[in-house]
């Protein structure tokens, strides 16, 4: 799969019930990512950093799903440990992917890793199902999910307006106007104004 390409449905069985992905999202963007088993460590404290940030993610329209090759009673005992090791409560459905029926149609095994687990994947999904972005992480690396939520605010933002985050970007920051835009568009397009450093470079004020 790449950038752009629609993300695949799927029927499976969750901490939560049954799921179709799909009706799940909705009409939400989606965050769907992956971990290499139930009871470890890094799983553990992103599971419950991803369920700390749940009012943010609402904030955004968007859900969130886990993965895990390990099954439905696992999974339950694994919440109980999460909720208690990092203080916080689980409010978002961890699949139980016991055949890896997902895990293969998002590429999410890497032989060369480990050809029965998960790597760590994240793929963030646009309320048309279109996968936005894609990143896939070590086993020994923790995913930060401030990035994630700064993300998803920019990819929300440039799908709004013809404007690119810059490096570094942070809500409210100054923004970059897309290259097809001209100054007299510009003009209209961006009341608050903006500064030309090169012709191909013009800034402005974070549109609204």
């Amino acid at each position: 799969m790449k950038l752009g390409d629609k993300a695949p449905n799927f029927d499976a069985e969750t901490s939560e019930g049954k799921m179709n992905f799909y009706d799940y999202l909705g009409d939400s963007w989606g965050i769907l990512f992956s971990h290499p088993a139930d009871f470890t460590p890094v799983c553990t404290t992103e599971l419950g950093a991803a369920a700390k940030y749940k009012e943010e993610f609402d904030k955004l329209n968007v859900k969130v799903v886990a993965l895990s090759v390990d099954g439905l009673e696992s999974h339950k005992d694994w919440i109980h440990d999460i909720n208690e090791t990092q203080k916080t409560t689980v409010n978002f459905p961890i699949i139980a992917d016991e055949d890896k029926k997902v895990s293969r149609l998002y590429d999410m095994i890497h032989p060369e890793e480990d050809d029965t687990q998960t790597v760590r994947s994240v793929y963030v999904i646009d309320p048309e199902k279109t996968i936005k972005l894609m990143i896939t992480y070590p086993a020994s690396t923790g995913r930060n999910f401030k990035e994630l939520l700064r993300v998803i605010k920019s990819l929300q933002l440039t799908r709004k307006f013809k404007v690119s985050t810059p490096a570094d970007w942070e809500e409210g920051d100054d923004v970059v106007i897309s290259t097809s835009v001209s100054n007299e568009e510009a003009k209209s397009m961006f009341p608050k104004g903006y500064k030309e450093v090169k012709p191909y470079l013009k800034l402005t004020p974070q549109p609204d």
